[in-house]
């Protein structure tokens, strides 16, 4: 085997860079979409051993709608993509081209093994530019291809060493070459096929047969006139060893998708479902469709299903020629390797095994598949065909007639194929590039008019993709995908009417349950989303619930394991308070899927419904041990610990917040309620810090600047307090507690009474009603000495919360006021205690004013003030006269009384100051939590 040089490989490398450096610009798309953005088997949350129970699309293997396509090695490089660069598709494309280079390097070291140095190198630089691979390369899914291919030669390379001296068997690469075969089929399907060109290097290559000789010595056996010979027994036990292996891989293989086959239908691929003779005709006119591609890739599709290539549904088209000419060149070619010993026919005989076997599983000749034509598919048989191509132009270089020419040709060959890839990559730079390019080669693929509206539907530009839609439609007027999709574009455009009547056409289209027919082979199962999109349309309409539901049981009884008939359906029935059918139908699905994150948290917030927080934290728990990184369940999980008010829970709420805003760092929601734990744990500094970074994050968040001012006015930094006030009241001019505590900061630290009294009055205009807001205008009136407005007032209050003991204390305090100015010369208390004890009223009524209480009565106002006052200034000039006439007391004893009173004026400062002070705690409480969001029933609670 010949050695390749640092020369050769620096050459292979550096075309392979020049061709493809442009592919790392470019993102992800097509179905790069559903195999690394939405496959949760990338994550390294996701558990390694579900890569061996799951599709290459993160789909149980288990699952109808699976595609059966089991490639674990390859998502296992996307993981180790994903861990060290999440999901930026520059590393992806990379590792593709690097991969891209080892083929074209280990596919020299093949070529050197039939053709001469020279041609191995034209071979493998033909290999490296050729525009077919750009899906291969570019199209990070196409990976597959690559790392199969890497396997697929290392073992037909290994293989090659198994031939001892003396024609003896060497086991270690054979034992090599079946690892490899399973590690390049656990890569790709295709990997498999490297068995039979093991077979036939082994027959035609290695042992040196033709097809008369074999012939020759079989009649000869079975005539009795000679025996096996000893060389062509061990060629037997080597085939026998390598088809037992391959008859090994192919049960576990079956195994694995347990004997089912995925379901395809007629939009994927439309002859597949024909009826004979169009189905034979059109598989068969599909090889020389693609032998033309590898001959002259000047028109690539990304998409070739559906319409692409009309049905040969007669004798009589004259497609027919093309397939006639195709078998009669590929039957020559076979004849010529077969028949004739020598060089030439064993190179023409191995580029035949490279282009014909690793093809078949995709040729839809023994099994139909989920395409029409595909370009990656193409990646291995174009070997085959490139050592074709440099084994032709090396019998025309060695003519010298023919050899300046020959060499002109292959310059411009690889030049305009290396353009043509070079062009091709940027056409992979978005989906609506790739799929606008697509559709200058076919407008007869309803798929690529949907793809184009799905490129510009993401992009927001619902009009633009709606005319997209629409011809979708045309082109394909049964295509219930296309009516799905304008139907769900009139819908973001609001036209509730328009989506409906598209909903209702694709509907129509559905066919109708036949007894004892599987439902899932007649249709492809996404399209059974019609009945969800229809019922989540129409369930707008409170008056249309029921109909919404019938939708879902409809779609249920069509396919009893659609998981997503029962989420919605669940969702839909808490909508309807019915929580116990809610709770049935999420417990059904996860029957279905027991390891969904998704329907252990829909359960929960239905346990939440039933008024059962336990039950709800075990299903948040259950989601979070499926996927820790769950955000929903992380975040409304913490609020529930909160909740709870046990204490030992507040770290854990902490932690799962702190994770939570890790994911959702833009979230103004987790800083807030980690603002929230750390006021409930008095942590005051930690507290203010998550509040201004919420505030930060979402300056109109109402219950943040609230609760960030209250804080504030907790810790005794209240003038801290109003600028925060003055935002929040920016916002949301009748937020009521808001004023309330604006305006005692106004009264308390300011000593501005206007500006309080204004607040007082706001909240009265909104709410005439207002308990707290009424009793604190009141202390207003108190404090501008208008007593007798503060009576009125406080008796109107005292109406509306007649069972609240504050305000008749607070009522009492007036009176007593009115009545010693009324009548000041009876009081026998010098006029020092007077002012102290009126001070001390002034104090009792403001401190009380920080009571919030809802409770409302009617008003009712106070009369007869005058009468009172006039019947006090007679009491008093009665006590006047009686005090004349009353012995005088000594100094000694006036001493002594009025030490008494200042004692018992104490006593009762002392007790009303406590009573205040727990009026005060109990208000300051009754703000924070009525400020805080509380319910984890939201309308996020189903994905």
């Amino acid at each position: 085997m010949a050695e390749i040089s640092l020369k050769e490989v620096a050459l292979i490398v550096g075309v392979v860079a020049a061709c493809y450096w442009n592919s790392l610009f470019c993102g992800f798309v097509f179905d790069d979409v559903s195999a690394i953005l939405d496959n949760k088997d990338l994550h390294p949350s996701t558990p390694l051993k579900n890569l061996f129970q799951n599709d290459f699309w993160g789909t149980p293997m288990s699952e109808e709608r699976s595609h059966k396509s089991y490639r674990p090695l390859t998502v296992l490089t996307f993981r180790l993509n994903y861990l060290f660069s999440e999901l930026n598709a520059v590393s992806y494309h990379f590792l593709n081209i690097i991969f891209h280079g080892v083929v074209c390097v280990v596919f020299l070291k093949v070529c050197k093994l039939f053709l001469d140095n020279q041609s191995s190198i034209v071979a493998s630089l033909l290999f490296a530019v050729h525009p077919i691979h750009t899906e291969a390369v570019t199209g990070v899914v196409g990976r597959a291809e690559l790392l199969s291919s890497i396997f697929f030669l290392a073992a037909f390379l290994s293989y090659t060493k198994s031939k001892g001296p003396d024609n003896t068997i060497v086991w270690t690469p054979i034992a090599l070459t079946v690892f490899l075969v399973a590690v390049a089929t656990l890569c790709k399907e295709q990997g498999i096929t490297v068995v039979g060109i093991c077979c036939v290097y082994e027959v035609f290559i290695a042992q040196g047969y033709t097809l008369p000789v074999l012939w020759d010595t079989a009649v000869q056996i079975l005539r009795g006139k000679g025996s096996i010979p000893f060389s062509m027994l061990q060629t037997l036990l080597k085939l026998i060893v390598l088809m037992f292996s391959t008859l090994l891989l192919v049960v576990v293989r079956v195994q694995v998708i347990q004997s089912q086959l995925p379901v395809f239908t007629r939009f994927d691929n439309p002859a597949a479902v024909s009826p004979s003779p169009a189905r034979q005709l059109t598989f068969n006119y599909l090889l020389p469709v693609n032998a033309w591609l590898l001959l002259n890739p000047s028109e690539l599709c990304c998409d070739w299903t559906m319409g692409t290539i009309p049905l040969v549904e007669s004798l009589l088209d004259v497609r027919n020629v093309a397939t006639l000419t195709f078998f009669c060149f590929l039957g020559s070619l076979i004849v010529f390797s077969l028949r004739y010993p020598g060089d030439s026919s064993k190179t023409v005989l191995m580029a035949l095994c490279l282009i014909v076997l690793p093809f078949i599983p995709a040729s839809n000749l023994f099994f139909p598949v989920g395409f029409v034509v595909a370009e990656r598919v193409l990646y291995v048989p174009s070997m085959g065909f490139c050592i074709l191509v440099a084994h032709g132009w090396k019998k025309l270089s060695n003519k010298s007639m023919l050899r300046k020419i020959s060499w002109v040709c292959l310059a411009v060959v690889l030049f305009t194929h290396a353009l043509k890839t070079l062009h091709r990559n940027w056409d992979w730079e978005s989906e609506y590039t790739l799929f606008m390019s697509a559709l200058k080669v076919n407008k007869n693929n309803a798929k690529l008019w949907n793809n184009v509206g799905h490129a510009l539907e993401n992009e927001k530009n619902f009009e633009r993709a709606l005319q997209f839609f629409i011809q979708a439609t045309q082109v394909q007027p049964d295509d219930i995908g296309a009516h799905m999709n304008v139907g769900r574009t009139y819908k973001n455009l609001n036209k509730t009417k328009e989506a409906e009547k598209s909903y209702m056409i694709a509907k129509s289209l559905m066919p109708q349950i036949i007894p004892g027919k599987k439902y899932a082979a007649r249709v492809a199962p996404n399209h059974l989303n019609v009945y969800i999109n229809l019922a989540n349309l129409i369930r707008a309409n409170e008056s249309r619930l029921e109909e919404a539901d019938q939708l879902y049981r409809q779609a249920i009884s069509m396919r009893p394991d659609f998981k997503q008939a029962y989420i919605s359906r669940g969702e839909l029935l808490l909508k309807m308070n019915k929580p116990l059918k809610a709770k049935e139908a999420y417990l059904r699905a996860l029957e279905l899927d027991s390891t969904n994150a998704d329907l252990w948290y829909n359960l929960a917030i239905v346990y939440i419904e039933l008024k059962d927080p336990t039950e709800a934290l075990k299903n948040f728990n259950q989601a979070l041990e499926l996927n820790p990184m769950h955000k929903l369940a992380l975040f409304n999980s913490a609020l529930l610990m909160q909740e709870s008010g046990n204490a030992q829970l507040r770290p854990e709420a902490k932690q799962r917040l702190l994770n939570y805003v890790k994911e959702e760092p833009q979230d103004a929601n987790g800083y807030f309620n980690l603002g929230m734990l750390a006021m409930d744990d008095k942590k005051d500094t930690e507290a203010e810090a998550w509040m201004k970074k919420a505030i930060k994050l979402q300056p109109n968040f109402r219950s943040a600047l609230f609760n960030l001012a209250l804080l504030y006015s907790q810790t005794a930094k209240e003038l801290m307090a109003l600028p925060i006030l003055e935002d929040l009241l920016k916002y949301y001019p009748d937020h009521t507690k808001g004023l309330i505590l604006k305006g005692d900061i106004l009264m308390n630290q300011k000593k501005d009474i206007v500006g309080a009294k204004k607040c007082f009055e706001k909240i009265l205009e909104l709410d005439p009603n207002n308990v707290q807001g009424k009793h604190n205008l009141c202390v207003v009136y108190f404090e501008e000495r208008d007593l007798i407005k503060a009576e009125k007032c406080l008796v109107e209050t005292l109406a509306l919360a007649p069972h609240e003991e504050y305000i008749q204390r607070h009522l009492n305090i007036v009176r007593s006021k009115i009545a010693s100015l009324s009548a000041p010369e009876q009081s026998s208390v010098p006029a020092g205690d007077t002012a102290v004890a009126t001070a001390e009223e002034k104090k009792k009524s403001f401190q009380n004013s920080k009571e919030v209480k809802n409770e409302q009565k009617p008003s009712q106002t106070t009369a007869g003030n005058n009468k009172g006052r006039s019947k006090n200034k007679k009491q008093a000039e009665k006590n006047s006269m009686e005090r004349k006439e009353t012995p005088k007391k000594s100094t000694k004893e006036i001493k002594d009384i009025e030490k008494k009173r200042v004692a018992a004026l104490k006593r009762l400062e002392e007790i009303e100051r406590i009573l205040n002070a727990y009026s005060w705690m109990l208000w300051l409480l009754s703000y924070k939590r009525s400020e805080e969001p509380r319910s984890c029933v939201d309308e996020n609670r189903d994905l």
